[in-house]
């Protein structure tokens, strides 16, 4: 498996405590692994029909975040790029301002029919998502801005809490929606950046227009 090298998280990247304690944090009980990827489109077929909402879903590792990709692509409701480590710089800048672009637009637009749903056939804007491995995080160090999605989804749980830190930190409004989505023995993982982090990760709710 191709796996992007990622470097530790440095203090800088860390937001104060109010950010967090902002965001809400969900999680999505998967019975299989083999479920995962269904899970994930049914979940994006309700949060994903959200006119121009601003998504990032993180991955572990490239294979991965390809995999995900060929199966977002199909989605006629969401606008899907990618950021990976064979990007050349310039184009990974345009596809992060882009989305930065989106996110200033949804702010804009919040209160205007948040409750609708996407329809085949109507002229509603489809909803941004940026797919991302760890390695190609924006980098607060760096200089680079956070992106500031309204919704991060942890497709994979990271198995330490500063990664899931920094996922945060670099990719989430401070009063945005983070959905992990669990396989099995990951709900022990999940305990401890609950209990490490300080933060309160409660059971996705059935309807999940309920969050959004």
């Amino acid at each position: 498996m191709a796996i992007d090298t990622v470097e530790s998280p440095s203090p800088s990247q860390s937001l104060s405590s109010s950010h967090f304690s902002s965001a809400r944090h969900y999680y999505v009980a998967v019975d299989r692994l083999q479920f995962k990827m269904e899970t994930l489109v049914d979940l994006l077929g309700v949060a994903g029909r959200r006119p121009s909402l601003p998504i990032v879903l993180c991955c572990s590792s490239r294979d991965e975040l390809d995999a995900v990709c060929s199966t977002i692509a199909n989605l006629p409701y969401i606008s899907l790029t990618s950021l990976y480590s064979d990007l050349a710089e310039a184009e990974r800048a345009s596809i992060l301002e882009k989305f930065r672009q989106a996110t200033l637009e949804w702010n804009q637009n919040i209160t205007v029919h948040p409750e609708d749903e996407y329809e085949t056939g109507n002229q509603e804007p489809k909803s941004h998502m940026i797919v991302v491995t760890d390695a190609c995080l924006p980098v607060l160090a760096a200089g680079e801005a956070p992106i500031s999605a309204r919704i991060l989804i942890n497709y994979e749980l990271p198995t330490k809490k500063e990664m899931y830190l920094r996922r945060i930190s670099t990719c989430l409004a401070a009063d945005g929606i983070v959905m992990n989505m669990v396989v099995g023995g990951e709900v022990v993982t999940l305990k401890g950046i609950e209990e490490g982090s300080g933060l309160v990760i409660a059971e996705m709710p059935i309807n999940i227009s309920e969050i959004l």
